[in-house]
């Protein structure tokens, strides 16, 4: 009965798992200095062909259900314009460190309870780069989404999808410098 009123209360609250991975990739990439000719930016210029919209129901893996669809839709590039929802578990990760090789601390809590309040990223080269933001009554929170996240009552995204023949394979790498 108490630990039920404590529950209830907000006193006693599932542990969140963090874990902090030092993400290497060898000595020499993480070593490696700015190359100097390389412009600070980037630019790849192209159309939106298609939008492709998910909506996922209670208990659906976020992650999971965005590579089913990338990968039924047979999309290669995309834009992550835009996601709304809420979660009854959350995993992200975030960058904890500023110099190479860099750090991620994980934070899974599989009974936390938030409101989705925006998904944004992209598909590079088929693979998923999405960050997520949450917020419950005290505060904001995200990072990049992880496989755990489940959706609470639903949620929505929206894909702009791009021509296949735009190469964005190195946007999210992080030797590219």
């Amino acid at each position: 009965m108490l630990f039920a009123f404590l529950i209830a209360a907000g006193l006693l609250t599932a542990q969140v798992k963090r874990t902090e991975v030092t993400n290497a990739t060898t000595a020499a990439a993480d070593g490696k200095p700015l190359t100097p000719d390389m412009a600070d930016s980037v630019a790849v210029s192209a159309p939106i062909t298609r939008t492709v919209t998910i909506r996922f129901r209670n208990q659906a893996d976020l992650l999971v259900g965005l590579e089913k669809h990338v990968a039924a839709e047979k999309i290669r590039n995309a834009v992550i314009l835009t996601g709304i929802g809420s979660a009854i578990a959350t995993h992200y990760h975030v960058v904890s460190n500023r110099s190479f090789p860099s750090k991620n601390v994980f934070l899974d809590n599989p009974t936390d309870a938030a409101d989705i309040t925006n998904i944004n990223g992209y598909v590079l080269n088929g693979r998923i780069h999405a960050h997520i933001q949450f917020a419950n009554e005290h505060h904001a929170f995200g990072g990049h989404l992880e496989k755990g996240t489940k959706v609470f009552t639903f949620a929505i995204v929206t894909l702009g999808v791009l021509p296949d023949s735009v190469d964005m394979s190195r946007f999210d790498d992080k030797s590219w410098r």
